[in-house]
């Protein structure tokens, strides 16, 4: 099922109601998910590899108390941050300053990602360090989607709720 961005993202609490999330598609939700959100986001850096490995690697360790947990919104979600945190690295290491789209996102497709008819932006020359701590990333982010128990507990979340 697609991700539903009409739920009033700011009152509902996934952790008490995770029959109202859905995996969607990509990253799709993750900067709107409460609680997990609030407890993944200051933790997710990519400036320089160094902070990058911190980052992916205490990210990485919450994906495996969420599991352990039996809390899989919060496994998807850190998932959706280690995904993030490559797909940035990846785009400030193409695009100097991260900016790929050229003009404004019209105001009906805020808060999605995509082109929307904008025109990619030519390719600045590859920043390393960003293309380094994607490659961080892009590890931890492996390690999570194959990891067993996230794929089991996936396939238990669709066959309970549909999504």
């Amino acid at each position: 099922m697609p991700f539903d961005y009409d739920l009033d993202f700011r009152t509902v609490d996934f952790r008490a109601h995770p029959e109202l999330y859905r995996v969607g598609k990509g990253e799709q939700g993750v900067l709107l998910v409460q609680p997990y959100k609030g407890e993944i986001l200051p933790h997710w850096r990519f400036r320089t590899p160094e902070v990058a490995q911190e980052s992916a690697d205490t990210i990485y360790r919450l994906f495996e108390a969420y599991l352990k947990a039996e809390d899989f919104v919060g496994a998807d979600m850190a998932r959706k941050f280690l995904q993030m945190g490559f797909t940035r690295s990846r785009r400030y290491a193409n695009h100097r300053g991260g900016k790929k789209y050229d003009g404004p996102v019209p105001d009906d497709k805020k808060g999605q990602s995509g082109a929307h008819g904008r025109d990619e932006l030519p390719r600045s020359p590859e920043d390393a360090e960003k293309a380094e701590s994607a490659a961080i990333f892009k590890l931890k982010w492996d390690q999570a989607k194959q990891h067993p128990d996230y794929q089991r507990q996936m396939a238990d979340f669709k066959t309970r709720y549909g999504k």
